[in-house]
């Protein structure tokens, strides 16, 4: 932790690894704090759900796709945050029936680091792109804000949900994860009266993660919100 620090400290991001126990068993997985890291500061923090490709029990995998890579293209801009990439375990299932395990992080990070829980924020890609929609319907009020990327989720939590500020983004030429599937939760958000944003690019197949992490201002965009 020690050496974590006076590397943040130094200019860069840096990559902890980190475990927590989950059923008995220790699960690994990494805490990203950025440049310029001050423990006394209560910081932001951004939940990063990977994809299919990412499961297993290294720690690492996790970190090497979608917000990981971003953060060291842009340390300044990702700067304000610190990151949770949660490593979801090769098994059948998803992100929702691996609820409790990112919880359990969440909370271990609570312990650990300086948090200001009115700013956490929920991410994630294709199959974490599913589980940010579905962890957002079921905890609406532990987020201030979601960034979906090529996931498909529930149209029946839209009114749980309507009221988050949420920023949605898919590839139209995406064959993996249709692109109706983040149309149908815009429409039903809309319908529930919600004012989401949405990002269609043009074009684009599934790989809409390094567009959506490099070329939009998130980091910008989620500092914008704060829980009431």
């Amino acid at each position: 932790m020690m050496i974590a620090l006076m590397l943040a400290l130094q200019g860069e991001p840096t990559f902890v690894d980190k475990s927590v126990d989950y059923k008995g068993a220790a699960v690994k997985y990494q805490v990203c704090l950025p440049a310029g890291y001050d423990a006394a500061k209560p910081m932001p923090l951004i939940v990063f759900l990977h994809g299919s490709g990412e499961q297993g029990d290294d720690g690492v995998k996790q970190s090497t796709v979608g917000l990981g890579p971003a953060i060291k293209a842009n340390p300044k801009g990702w700067a304000p945050y610190v990151s949770l990439m949660s490593q979801k375990p090769r098994a059948r299932g998803g992100w929702p029936d691996y609820e409790e395990l990112v919880l359990a992080q969440i909370e271990q990070m609570k312990k650990e680091y300086k948090l200001d829980e009115a700013r956490f924020y929920l991410t994630g890609l294709s199959m974490g792109g599913h589980g940010s929609w579905i962890l957002a319907g079921r905890h609406p009020g532990m987020w201030a804000a979601v960034a979906p990327i090529c996931g498909w989720g529930n149209p029946a939590d839209a009114p749980k949900i309507k009221d988050l500020p949420i920023w949605n983004f898919h590839g139209d030429k995406d064959t993996a994860v249709p692109f109706k599937k983040s149309e149908e939760m815009i429409e039903a958000l809309k319908a529930a009266g919600g004012a989401p944003k949405f990002t269609a690019y043009p074009g684009v197949g599934h790989n809409s993660w390094d567009k959506a992490y490099r070329e939009e201002k998130l980091w910008e965009w989620f500092l914008q919100y704060s829980k009431k």
